[in-house]
């Protein structure tokens, strides 16, 4: 069953599914997807003949391709492909039409946000994501870098997470920092770099000095970049660009569970050790408030006005 027929296709952008199934499509398919995405206007209005002529494939193909991405065929995925074209807010969402009343507003969002994190499955390579944590968990030192705001966030959420496993780790966004720590790293230690756009020339030459290091580099960003040539450990994600701002909020959210999926791989990987002081930081944090609903001066407080309230007498 194709994973991402938990979503409705009716609330997702039909590009966004094809890029994010095209991955695990046999290839015969996958030309068909590739000749759809180059020309997706021209496709609306093509027939099966011209799609087939166009990918190179037989006419049953085009159809079995249009099931496979979860739709009834190649009428209802072309209607389909005509609305996401026509429809949207340029700069505000993709997804979301003027006319749309709020429950149509919150159900598209939530349910492209679901899209993407579905179509992530199908990108990770579990042998890439097996040996960025068998890195991680090994490593001395993990620095994170990061570029943009999105990229910065999700760097010291990493490097929090780690250090709740008991690694040394640091996050990074300034590049004259960057350069620093890169020149301080050995062949024991780790840059998790962050960049969804993974070109910002600072960032890159901050990797290289991390390898010119002997350090282990890995990569979260897409494919394609300059950024995924330098790591050594590269792991690509492609997320639907959006309308609002080049990195959006569904890059954050899949970041986010990347992150976590290596640091639960990580923590797995360190044994009860590990767990014993997750253990230990979440007691430890509280008895101090941080992670609980009262803190417990106030706890005090309130108990000793009820003391004077009742005249000092023993609760």
């Amino acid at each position: 069953m194709d994973n991402l027929q938990v979503v409705p296709h009716s609330t997702t952008d039909t590009l966004a599914r094809i890029r994010a199934i095209s991955d695990s499509l046999p290839d015969a398919q996958q030309q068909v997807g590739n000749a759809i995405l180059a020309e997706p206007e021209w496709s609306v209005r093509a027939n099966v003949a011209e799609i087939a002529h166009r990918a190179g494939v037989s006419a049953p193909t085009v159809v079995r391709f249009c099931r496979a991405v979860g739709f009834e065929g190649l009428s209802d995925f072309k209607l389909q492909l005509a609305q996401s074209l026509a429809v949207g807010t340029p700069y505000l969402h993709r997804a979301v039409n003027a006319k749309d009343d709020v429950a149509s507003l919150v159900h598209k969002i939530l349910y492209g946000a679901a899209a993407v994190l579905t179509g992530l499955e199908s990108q990770l390579d579990a042998d890439t994501i097996g040996h960025a944590i068998e890195k991680l968990a090994a490593a001395n030192r993990i620095d994170c870098y990061s570029v943009g705001s999105v990229s910065t966030f999700l760097a010291n959420d990493a490097q929090a997470r780690f250090a709740r496993l008991g690694l040394t780790s640091n996050a990074y966004f300034d590049p004259h920092m960057q350069v620093i720590s890169a020149a301080a790293l050995s062949p024991r230690d780790v840059v998790l770099a962050i960049s969804h756009v993974g070109r910002m020339p600072t960032l890159l030459e901050a990797v290289a000095l991390a390898r010119e290091q002997g350090a282990t580099v890995i990569g979260i960003t897409r494919p394609d970049t300059p950024l995924a040539k330098q790591c050594t450990i590269p792991i690509g994600m492609i997320v639907p660009e959006d309308a609002a701002a080049r990195v959006g909020t569904e890059a954050y959210l899949a970041g986010q569970i990347l992150i976590e999926v290596l640091m639960v791989g990580v923590g797995l990987r360190l044994g009860p050790s590990a767990l014993e002081r997750l253990k230990r930081v979440r007691s430890v944090l509280r008895e101090r408030g941080v992670d609980s609903d009262v803190h417990p001066a106030l706890q005090r407080a309130w108990s000793e006005a009820e003391r004077d309230a009742l005249g000092g007498k023993q609760v």
